[in-house]
């Protein structure tokens, strides 16, 4: 998976931390746990805040359906 993938990186998030409400999730905390997925495999540096908010976005959508 790369940055782009937000839905795919969000179902991922999703089974990974079923306890968690993404509403809630920084940034920070955010960007450490995409790139410790194990299929995530792209440059830390390709991240900004555009990409975290679409993750997280995608993340929240996710768990509401």
């Amino acid at each position: 998976m790369k940055w782009t993938d937000v839905f795919d990186i969000a179902i991922e998030l999703s089974d990974q931390f079923p306890d968690t409400d993404p509403q809630y999730v920084n940034f920070v905390d955010l960007r450490k746990w995409v790139m410790a997925l194990d299929d995530f495999d792209d440059d830390p540096d390709r991240c900004g805040e555009k990409i975290l908010e679409g993750i997280q976005a995608a993340w929240m959508e996710e768990v509401a359906d």
